[in-house]
């Protein structure tokens, strides 16, 4: 796919941290301290809910422009080429000649995966929202997704009411953030908010829920249309006090990592073509389900013909 022109204007704007992931899958065992284990199976890919939502969303068709900050070692990486040469415009990230790009280990294994990461580059990330280029860039957007903890909680704040505007829309994906879980801030943020997705776990803990269903609906008491994945059961959602779901489908997985991500970059390209609600979340199950069938969340990307393909013969 093409880059982005410079004279396009980009519908989906995703925010957040770039990671340079070093997948190691197919496992024969996971190692204890002290041990080593050895596979064949392993990729170097762009990482984070910024690449994957993005890429997702790219490759569907939808106009998407990614903000974030990397070192100047991404230059040579082909996680970060693969990035900025898959559609998703990346002019106005910014290049730190400081510290090195966000770098991510993952050991995936069972379908599962463990990590281990260095982010330093991501502190006070929000900076960059300031830039006369970016402000610019998003005079244009219809959504605005933000793809990081957003903590501390009352910075962004003003940050996403900022960012809101008429005609803008804005989700966040805070992933596991135990200390905004915990913060009294969280029921204003999420109020900002017109989607937010958790998973399941996520879901749970930031509302205290003792059920799907429950978590829900305490988070629409903030969040307008409140998103819930639940990775092979499909996905939910409650808009205007109704609850709607949408099945996944079957797959072999191997890896994981960036599932989530993927839901989400199928999700908002649903959401920015004007499908129902029942629709988004299917094109999401769909994106997430595939993305656990290669290493990385966006090795297994479906385009946007085989995605009508497969939502055509997925059950409601």
């Amino acid at each position: 796919m093409a880059a982005l022109r410079s004279d396009s204007s980009p519908r989906l704007i995703v925010f957040g941290e770039f990671f340079i992931d070093l997948v190691f899958y197919d496992l024969p065992a996971l190692p204890k301290m002290g041990e080593e284990v050895k596979t064949r199976r392993f990729a170097e890919l762009p990482g984070g809910g910024l690449a994957t939502t993005s890429l997702v969303a790219a490759t569907l068709g939808t106009a998407t422009a990614a903000i974030t900050r990397v070192g100047q070692d991404a230059a040579i990486s082909s996680a970060w080429k693969k990035l900025a040469l898959s559609g998703v415009s990346t002019a106005t990230c910014e290049f730190s000649p400081r510290v090195p790009t966000a770098r991510t280990v993952c050991a995936a294994y069972h379908g599962d995966r463990m990590m281990i990461t260095h982010d330093a580059i991501n502190q006070r990330l929000d900076k960059l929202l300031t830039r006369a280029a970016i402000k610019r860039q998003l005079r244009s957007a219809a959504h605005v997704h933000l793809a990081c903890e957003l903590w501390p909680a009352a910075p962004w704040l003003s940050v996403i009411r900022r960012l809101r505007a008429p005609g803008r829309t804005v989700s966040a994906d805070i992933g596991w953030n135990p200390r905004l879980f915990e913060s009294r801030d969280l029921s204003r943020l999420l109020g900002e908010l017109d989607f937010t997705f958790p998973n399941e776990i996520e879901a749970l803990e930031m509302t205290g829920g003792r059920t799907v269903e429950q978590a829900l609906k305490r988070l629409a008491q903030s969040v307008r249309v409140p998103v819930i994945k639940l990775g092979k059961r499909g996905s939910v959602a409650l808009q205007n006090g109704k609850i709607v779901r949408a099945e996944s489908i079957r797959v072999r997985s191997i890896d994981a990592t960036g599932a989530g991500d993927a839901f989400n970059g199928g999700f908002l390209h649903g959401y920015l073509a004007g499908w129902p609600l029942q629709h988004c979340l299917r094109a999401g199950n769909i994106c997430g389900a595939l993305a656990t069938t290669g290493a990385g969340g966006s090795s297994a990307m479906p385009t946007a013909t085989r995605l009508r393909r497969l939502m055509r013969s997925t059950r409601t």
